[in-house]
């Protein structure tokens, strides 16, 4: 066993302000996976397209940024991190401009996709600052402030965007970018430096010949796109189920090409895409439980609206402003997280603690019922995303105790790209379950609904009674009508309540990745020991 001291000096600054600077655009960043979900309909009814090929402004956007999220480690290495994040930063921003002035569905898609390629940056050049700004003792707090721009953003994404389409445009959801994007590069540019290591890691590089990575990039491109398209367009082309074979030929070049990009980029002396750090425990359990939480937290995001809004009546402003508290609790939770993991607490304990929490929170979701008040619902959606918050810090502190410092860029965005791509998992899956149990619980439920059954007699029979239209046969109809709403109403209810069923098991197996990792404590004077 050999144990490894930590041998870097936290970076130059005032950590906070520096922490305060870069969350901000991390925050724009991974609001705008969200922000737009609620103004698809508004977006195609002004641009004169169909609601589906609207869908494209969200699947161009998560594919361009699932692309570059992989790369950010060699970019930044290349380039600087920060000349890198003050290049995204800007190319963000502009590009955010010229969404909110598209004049037609082509061009959004075009500038979503240029804005989306921006965006892949900034999360793990963020994550990096942060990371470099404290000292080890306080990474808890350094991945507690990210923390607070990863987790809140989606939270809040689909109330604000509601709001903001309702009073003013769909077009404000990316224009707000513009003057938040300006601040932040400003403050950027005059704060940011990049550490010793990287600059001369740098210099190290640029002794060396050149060499660009263009079949795996290339692997990279297939690889990414034909998994946002398959996820976003998957249900609707009826998965393996598709008779024109589309989504059975992009699961194949999903498949083959993820094979060929990891086999390629490991003997490659200059990979695009490091998949080395995955080799070290730690970071390989965090990436699987952040996966799979992140897709839980939008999963459960996806399906509450809908139950709230087809079932509820609610408006996508007060389904929002129902599933906000949450996010003020986590606000809360977190600080107090960070402060555990600086006084010594075992990283696991904590994310034990968070999965519980959130199977906790899923499951009573699947208990709920069709008399609920508003007050029911904002509870166990509390837990659910307190869960989250409890997971989040400690899972980055240890994912990243044990990675070299040379492969954290690689690492950073790796885990980026996972917990980007576990909440596109998510939406797709919570879309695609409620479908299906939809339509499993409709048959089940019509199976006994017959005029031999005493229960359907007794109920046509009173609803005939209280439909006086002096028509006895258009009596009967009204009544059956009125039973084939309930059966629907039902079935989608209790569809609704699966997916938060299944939600709640995921996260539960989730625990038992947990025993899998290496102590996790980052405390100052802790050893880090390599097994």
């Amino acid at each position: 066993m050999t144990v490894l001291a930590a041998s870097r000096a936290p970076a130059a600054g005032n950590p906070w302000l520096v922490a305060a600077i870069v969350v901000v655009p991390t925050f724009m960043e991974v609001l705008d996976t969200t922000i737009a979900v609620v103004a698809l309909r508004y977006i195609a009814g002004g641009l004169s397209a169909t609601v589906d090929d609207g869908e494209w402004v969200l699947t161009s956007y998560l594919a361009a940024n699932a692309i570059i999220l992989p790369m950010t480690g060699w970019l930044s290495a290349h380039l600087g991190r920060r000349r890198y994040f003050l290049l995204s930063i800007g190319v963000f921003t502009l590009a955010s401009g010229l969404c909110g002035m598209a004049t037609s569905l082509d061009q959004l898609i075009l500038f979503r996709v240029v804005q989306g390629l921006a965006g892949g940056g900034l999360q793990p050049s963020s994550q990096g600052v942060l990371l470099d700004a404290f000292p080890r003792e306080k990474q808890g707090t350094a991945m507690t402030l990210f923390g607070l721009a990863a987790l809140l953003a989606p939270v809040v994404g689909p109330t604000l965007g509601g709001w903001i389409t309702d009073q003013y445009s769909w077009r404000w959801v990316f224009l707000i970018n513009v003057p938040v994007g300006l601040l932040a590069f400003g403050a950027c540019y005059l704060k940011l430096r990049d550490p010793d290591y990287l600059t001369e890691a740098r210099l190290e590089l640029r002794k060396r010949p050149f060499s660009f990575d263009s079949i795996g990039l290339s692997l990279l491109v297939l690889v990414m796109v034909s998994w946002e398209v398959m996820l976003s367009k998957g249900q609707e082309w009826d998965w393996m189920g598709d008779p024109f074979w589309r989504v059975q030929i992009l699961a194949i070049l999903f498949g083959a090409g993820l094979v060929g990009l990891i086999w390629w980029e490991l003997r490659h002396r200059s990979p695009v895409v490091n998949f080395r750090p995955l080799r070290e425990r730690n970071f390989a359990a965090c990436c699987l439980i952040i996966f799979f939480a992140y897709a839980v937290l939008y999963g459960a995001s996806t399906s509450l609206p809908g139950l709230l809004q087809t079932l509820f009546g609610y408006d996508a402003l007060t389904a929002g402003l129902v599933m906000s508290p949450a996010g003020l609790f986590a606000l809360m939770a977190m600080p107090a997280i960070g402060m555990l993991l600086g006084r010594g607490t075992d990283a696991r304990w904590l994310l034990v603690a968070g999965l519980l929490v959130m199977a906790a929170g899923n499951y009573w979701m699947s208990q709920m019922n069709l008399d609920i008040s508003p007050g029911q619902v904002v509870w166990p959606r509390v837990l659910v995303v307190l869960g989250l918050s409890m997971c989040f810090a400690p899972a980055n502190v240890a994912a990243y105790l044990y990675t070299p410092l040379e492969l954290r860029g690689a690492a950073v965005g790796l885990l980026s790209l996972l917990r980007n791509e576990g909440g596109s998992f998510g939406t797709s899956m919570a879309q695609t379950l409620q479908e299906r149990r939809d339509q499993f619980h409709t048959l089940r439920l019509g199976e006994t609904l017959d005029p031999l059954n005493p229960a359907v007699s007794s109920f046509i029979e009173q609803a005939q009674g209280q439909l006086a239209t002096g028509d006895p046969a258009a009596q009967q109809q009204l009544a059956l009508q009125a039973l084939e709403n309930l059966r629907q109403q039902q079935a989608s209810a209790l569809s609704y309540f699966d997916c938060f069923w299944i939600f709640a098991m995921v996260t539960l197996a989730l625990v038992l990745v947990v025993p899998l990792m290496k102590r996790s404590v980052a405390a100052k004077g802790a050893h880090i020991a390599s097994e």
